[in-house]
């Protein structure tokens, strides 16, 4: 527990234009992976916009800092239909967290990230002051797909006398 940093919360808030992999239509969910951790959302029927705004909470450590998300097709009697993947790294969220923030009003940007070949970003993502938190939202684009985002939210939750990056 002493290389714990804190505590990440993504809030898979939606998907946009998913790939169809049934009939007309998906059934998906998401999975998210660091490092040896692993969590997923719950499965949306026939879908492909679908609305999870379901909270997962990994354990940040000192060592592992990109995010690994999947989506998937839930499919009955056969195996799951991959429909795309992303990557985000949550080093700028973490240098965030350094900075003495207090007093700021609420809605100041930290930072801003662009869209570049390195990262799945789909259009630019601020870290921002919000009610006393540091929060990021993203809408990352899906990779080995033909279509696809999902939008979420960065929140951080700091562990009873552990010291922020």
């Amino acid at each position: 527990m002493d290389d714990i940093l804190g505590l990440l919360r993504i809030k898979i808030k939606k998907g946009v234009n998913l790939a169809v992999r049934d009939i007309n239509s998906s059934d998906p969910y998401v999975v998210v992976k660091m490092g040896k951790q692993k969590l997923k959302t719950r499965v949306i029927k026939k879908d492909v916009n679908p609305e999870w705004n379901e909270d997962l909470t990994l354990s940040v450590s000192d060592s592992i800092f990109t995010v690994k998300l999947t989506v998937y097709d839930h499919d009955m009697f056969t195996m799951d239909d991959k429909m795309g993947d992303a990557e985000f790294d949550i080093q700028p969220f973490l240098d965030a967290l350094k900075i003495n923030l207090v007093g700021l009003p609420c809605g100041t940007v930290i930072t801003k990230i662009a869209p570049c070949r390195t990262n799945c970003l789909s259009e630019e993502s601020r870290v921002e002051w919000r009610n006393e938190k540091v929060v990021q939202d993203m809408c990352l684009r899906l990779r080995n797909v033909e279509c696809g985002e999902v939008e979420l939210q960065l929140q951080w939750i700091d562990l009873p006398g552990n010291k922020r990056t």
